[in-house]
């Protein structure tokens, strides 16, 4: 049997493609002080018992301390939380004075205007390759009822402001866009004047529509992501929904893609595709994304309202 080398960016990558919730898993250390770090990988396993499982790096530098632990917590962050998982996904000294949190019954930390916590006794660490499962068994939670915070391909979204944003355009002659996007370069159609891929939407689901649209036009396999952004065009009286997409390998049939670095002094279709394509070009850089709405001259970029998230 051939075993196939597989390229580890490139699996990172693909599994990245499902969208996940965004977890703060945090335990105390031997003498009682706070240790927490931003995961993804995290599951509901069963009910009766009641057991979840979290993935840990066996290069975290939390991992003696964590297969160690007797309890662990699990922080399911709210839509409002971004900064709380960069926080808790990068080297700060002192994560914990970021945030507002108490001990569970355990002793465990837990995170205030999170959207739900479980509070667990460890049932077993099971060894996975470069990871271990930490399995647990959950002793306390509870669910406070707010939306948790979306992550995908390297950004966060929102998903409670994306169904807003888009029921706030519902109404009116609709026009759906794609920034689509392939290792940081995007998909631009035109020559001299350069534009986004858009259709006029009808009747039924806009990204279903939209998906068919590109791959029909490009002739690459198209994933549709998240809600970029939505405003009002005021020059031509439509509605715009923006969506973010990924395009598969392969030359496209139509249009051309192009590094945002590389477009100083082009020329667009309008101002707010400029606008668009040189927001992305920021967010991409950092791995932030919000959600636009408003009009052609003015809105507001919800990149997860003040309290933020993800790591």
């Amino acid at each position: 049997m051939t075993i196939q080398t597989v390229d580890p960016r490139a699996l990172r990558d693909a599994f990245g493609a499902f969208p996940t919730g965004v977890t703060v898993v945090t335990a105390c250390d031997g003498d009682g002080n706070p240790i927490g770090f931003t995961a993804n990988s995290f599951t509901s396993v069963s009910l009766n018992p009641p057991l979840l499982l979290v993935c840990l790096a066996k290069t975290s530098r939390n991992f003696a301390i964590m297969t160690g632990a007797q309890h662990f917590a699990i922080n399911v962050l709210s839509e409002t939380q971004k900064d709380v998982s960069n926080t808790f996904a990068r080297p700060v000294e002192d994560r914990f004075a970021a945030v507002e949190w108490s001990k569970g019954s355990a002793g465990c930390p837990i995170f205030s205007d999170v959207a739900a916590w479980f509070e667990c006794a460890m049932e077993e660490v099971i060894e996975a390759g470069d990871h271990v499962i930490l399995l647990g068994r959950i002793e306390a939670f509870d669910n406070s009822g707010r939306n948790g915070l979306g992550y995908a391909r390297g950004g966060y979204f929102t998903p409670t402001l994306a169904s807003k944003a888009v029921s706030a355009a519902a109404e009116g002659n609709i026009e759906l866009a794609a920034v689509v996007e392939r290792r940081g370069e995007v998909l631009l159609l035109g020559v001299d004047v350069l534009a986004l891929p858009s259709i006029d939407a009808h009747d039924g689901n806009p990204t279903e529509a939209l998906g068919k649209y590109l791959e029909s036009l490009t002739g690459l396999k198209i994933s549709i992501g998240f809600l970029y952004s939505v405003y009002e065009g005021k020059s031509d009286g439509k509605q715009h929904i923006v969506y973010l997409a990924v395009a598969g390998d392969g030359e496209p049939a139509s249009g051309r893609f192009v590094k945002p670095d590389a477009l100083s002094g082009a020329q667009f279709k309008t101002s707010s595709t400029a606008d668009i394509v040189n927001r992305f070009a920021m967010e991409s850089s950092i791995g932030n994304f919000g959600v636009y709405f408003g009009d052609e001259t003015g809105g507001t970029v919800h990149p997860i309202p003040a309290k933020g998230a993800k790591a």
